[in-house]
Formats: structure tokens, C-alpha cells, sequence
């Protein structure tokens, strides 16, 4: 693919599991430089704050000095432990992402992990397997040329 200007990307990445989250940002990054797109990367502590620093990032391109961004990659992981925390976390964080798709029409590739236990996001963050990160920062571009397209501009 080639691009007119390179679009910019913001990788909003939770850290509460470090390794898993550095896998899933190496993955990302590596697809969005192969299409030579521009990122920023802002971290939170978990996989619930993801839609709202997303919508925050949003809210801040609509000012005067701040940074629009064409897409977002959403990336984190929750592994299930002994409470419903954990379906709170991944319903929450899904249904928060879902509704800036549906009601601000934002491009946004989904990867957070929701599994149960430690070996399973290991097989879907590794580069080397699931490449989970890279995956969604693909589908993150693929969703910003389908919107390009559906409203009559170059497919990027």
C-alpha cells in the first residue's frame, strides 16, 4: 500500500501485565512503520482506562493544539482470576471501545486480551504466534481505508 501523508496512529497500551503489553507494542509498532504510518504511544495502568484515554485523546484533537489522529489501537491484556473482576474489566472495556466506534465513527483495532491465564496471552501476543498487537494495528488501517472509501477519498 502507499500513502499519500502518512496517518497518525495513537497506540493506547495498558501495562498491567509489562511483558505481555511490551509484546503486544512491539507487534503494533512493527505493522504501523511496514506501512509507514506515524504513532504515539500513551499508557495507562489497566484495560478498563483504554476507552477513556481513547475518547480523551479525541476530545483533545477537537482544541487548538491538539493532535488528530486517523486511528487508534487499543491494546492490553486481562487474564481471569478468582472474581468477577475480570468480566467486568473485558465487558467494560469492550463495550467502551464499541460505543467511540459506533457514536464517534473512530477506527479503532481491538487487542485486548481477555483469556485465562498466562500462557494463552503468550501465545496471542507473541510476535512469533498470534502476533496480536500487529494484527490489530493492521485491522486499525484496514477500518481507516474503508472509512476513506466509504466517504468518496483515496483509499490511502
Amino acid at each position: 500500500m502507499t500513502i499519500d501523508t502518512p496517518l497518525r496512529i495513537l497506540i493506547v497500551e495498558s501495562r498491567f501485565y509489562e511483558d505481555i503489553s511490551d509484546e503486544l507494542l512491539a507487534g503494533a509498532k512493527a505493522a504501523l512503520e511496514a506501512y509507514g504510518a506515524e504513532y504515539d504511544v500513551i499508557t495507562v495502568p489497566g484495560a478498563f482506562e483504554v476507552p477513556g484515554a481513547i475518547a480523551m485523546a479525541e476530545d483533545a484533537s477537537q482544541g487548538p493544539a491538539g493532535r488528530k489522529y486517523d486511528g487508534y489501537v487499543a491494546l492490553g491484556c486481562v487474564i481471569r482470576g478468582e472474581t468477577t473482576h475480570y468480566d467486568y474489566v473485558c465487558e467494560e472495556s469492550a463495550r467502551g471501545l464499541m460505543d467511540l466506534t459506533l457514536k464517534q465513527l473512530l477506527c479503532i483495532g481491538y487487542g485486548i486480551l481477555t483469556v485465562e491465564d498466562e500462557d494463552q496471552a503468550w501465545a496471542r501476543a507473541r510476535r512469533s504466534e498470534g502476533d496480536k498487537g500487529g494484527t490489530v494495528a493492521k485491522v486499525a488501517l484496514d477500518m481507516i481505508a474503508l472509512k476513506k472509501a466509504l466517504r468518496g477519498g483515496n483509499h490511502g
